[in-house]
């Protein structure tokens, strides 16, 4: 695998070292040596497919808060999406920043995510499959979000948005 540094303090953009022949491909999706190696030292302790019909759709921004704040390792494996990260980690040199990549299943790419980030994505086709890993249990009462378009970040999806839950679109102002 490759790790490439993302613009948020902790977090990773990686591409698949891929051996590849006449059949196709073969790549490693998770080492935890390689993870090691690059300072992420995390047990996985759930992974999540998530479906989305439309172009257009938002999901997220969410998160957890301590002691259940959760790091992410997001993977496209159908269609494609934006993907967003949103640094809520007052103490970190990105606070308030924020970090987007398309992640498709034809570039295999994965972010990881650090715990106390936001996470969210749109889709930019029809019929997305997301499946990703994260290191904590749900806990609805550590559930929080961050409103797509909160004048607190400035985020910039690539589409306008078609659809969206009336959870996401309601979360209040962030206030640090």
């Amino acid at each position: 695998m490759f790790f490439k540094e993302a613009k948020l303090h902790g977090s990773f953009i990686i591409e698949l070292q891929k051996l590849e022949d006449e059949r196709g491909f073969f790549a490693r999706a998770w080492c935890q040596r390689e993870f090691e190696n690059h300072g992420i030292d995390v047990a996985w302790v759930q992974a999540n497919l998530a479906y989305t019909r439309y172009q257009g759709t938002l999901r997220g921004l969410h998160y957890q808060v301590a002691p259940h704040a959760e790091a992410k390792l997001v993977r496209c494996i159908k269609g494609a999406v934006f993907d967003v990260s949103v640094d809520l980690r007052s103490g970190s040199s990105t606070y308030k920043q924020w970090s987007g990549v398309e992640l498709s299943a034809n570039n295999h790419k994965m972010v990881y995510i650090p715990a106390g980030c936001a996470h969210g994505y749109q889709a930019l086709t029809d019929e997305v499959e997301l499946f990703y890993q994260v290191s904590q249990f749900y806990d609805s009462d550590s559930e929080r979000g961050i409103r797509y378009n909160d004048p607190a970040f400035g985020l910039e999806w690539p589409l306008n948005v078609e659809v969206i839950s009336d959870k996401d679109k309601s979360w209040p102002d962030y206030i640090a």
